[in-house]
């Protein structure tokens, strides 16, 4: 069931396809350096390459806004009643947000003391109008969320005022009940059409992949390699940090049970996560583990667990904040504190709206880059070892979901002891990661997502 390995019908499984395009790419773009050659730099570097490329980060920004709108309505829609958003929503919304917002300020924090990408500067490319924009006040920043004409705000793509209103048009349509079903539910259609268009484009992610590090590799050859390995050591860095020190911490102190214990009961669905790099796809293991291996009672985990994998992205918060200082040094341009303070804010309220399928984060990194001034076309100096990190990315993030579940349940007196205690408990006999097919179907029902 491993992503790196080969699909069990023996069909090339995407991650092993995006390791052989960036290989591949690594491999023609050095030689292609060394050649020199005018017509291949010109024709195939510049045209055919530059061409193709292009066509993927455009595509990968061609998803922002839709994706952003249908997946924040869902999941403000899905809690289901509005009462609900009283003492249990408030905790776990509370906790996502503080959880995903200390992920990415550590994450920023480590990667400027070990500058990953310092020194590194991009040859032979256009940089006119690539420095950073002149960044406005934390208070502009803030003000500026509420957005004057919401229309023209989804037209031009500001982000922050986009996820504003439509987490603002969400409680307003479960505020109404019954009579908002049916958009309700065209909405949930339309985020699984997203979902599937994210698929589509992540399907021919090898071939941009491939262009990108090939055109790249032409313009710089192997001495980009270095910075691109730095930056993959600080954000592994970061994500175990974070999953192993900083969760843990918070569930040491807010609920006072062991983490080892929670660790070791969590582990199915962390392996489940790697595998599929989808939090979506890993919400029934997720809500078996937390309730039936950990003692949270369904009332609060059929909730929180879902909302999570909605809501809370701390994986890809770390990315973005790891990727945009690698990138502002990349290219030597200073974000200064009020930059980096609006990244936070970005991710925070980005991870809100960040579907739980592979390759989104990608589609919300474009978008922090936006705004605070670092052209897209960096992401090509990362993407190929993107796919591997997303991976890593989602494990830290059901481990999160789990994490906050667990605390709300616990200040909640909705921890059953015995369970957590219980090694045993909730074990399956010969394969811990199965799920009986109704069951499936029943706790997909409660994530008010479809069976996958």
């Amino acid at each position: 069931m491993g992503a790196t390995q080969t699909q069990s019908d023996g069909k090339m499984s995407l991650t092993t396809k995006i390791m052989i395009a960036m290989g591949a790419g690594l491999v023609v773009g050095v030689l292609f350096n060394t050649i020199g050659n005018e017509f291949i730099n010109t024709h195939i570097v510049g045209g055919l390459f530059y061409m193709i490329g292009r066509m993927f980060v455009n595509a990968l920004q061609m998803l922002v806004v839709p994706l952003v709108f249908f997946s924040l309505i869902c999941g403000v829609a899905g809690i289901g009643d509005i009462r609900i958003l009283g003492r249990v929503g408030g905790k776990s919304f509370a906790l996502y947000l503080a959880t995903t917002a200390t992920a990415i300020a550590v994450a920023i924090l480590i990667a400027l003391v070990v500058g990953p990408g310092e020194g590194f500067q991009i040859e032979g490319a256009d940089l006119a109008g690539v420095a950073a924009k002149e960044a406005p006040s934390v208070w502009d920043t803030f003000a500026s969320i509420v957005p004057r004409n919401p229309v023209a705000a989804y037209a031009s793509g500001e982000m922050l005022q986009i996820i504003f209103y439509t987490i603002i048009l969400g409680v307003a349509v479960l505020m109404l009940g019954a009579r908002s079903t049916p958009f309700v539910e065209a909405c949930e259609y339309m985020n699984e059409v997203m979902m599937k268009i994210v698929q589509i484009v992540m399907a021919f992610a090898p071939y941009g992949v491939f262009c990108l590090i090939a055109k790249t590799f032409t313009e710089q050859g192997l001495g980009l390699f270095l910075p691109v390995l730095t930056y993959v050591l600080v954000l592994v860095g970061a994500l175990l940090l974070h999953m192993f020190g900083t969760l843990m911490l918070f569930l040491k102190v807010l609920s006072g049970l062991n983490p080892f214990t929670f660790m070791k009961k969590l582990r199915p669905a962390q392996i489940f996560a790697f595998s599929t790099a989808s939090s979506n796809a890993t919400i029934p293991v997720t809500l078996r583990c937390v309730t039936e291996r950990i003692g949270v009672k369904n009332s609060v985990a059929s909730f929180t667990v879902p909302f999570g994998a909605t809501i809370n992205m701390d994986g890809t918060a770390i990315m973005q904040g790891v990727a945009t200082v690698f990138l502002a040094n990349v290219y030597g341009i200073d974000l200064g504190i009020t930059g980096y303070l609006t990244v936070i804010a970005m991710a925070v309220l980005a991870s809100i709206g960040t579907a739980g399928v592979p390759g989104v984060g990608l589609v919300m990194l474009t978008m922090v880059l936006g705004q605070v001034g670092l052209p897209i076309e960096g992401i090509a100096l990362i993407l190929g070892v993107d796919r591997l990190m997303d991976m890593i990315r989602t494990v830290v993030n059901i481990t999160g979901d789990a994490v906050v579940s667990t605390i709300v349940a616990k200040s909640e007196g909705q921890v059953d002891m015995n369970v957590f205690n219980d090694p045993n408990a909730g074990v399956v006999a010969n394969d811990d990661l199965h799920i009986d097919p109704a069951e499936e179907a029943m706790l997909a029902q409660a994530a008010h997502r479809p069976a996958e």
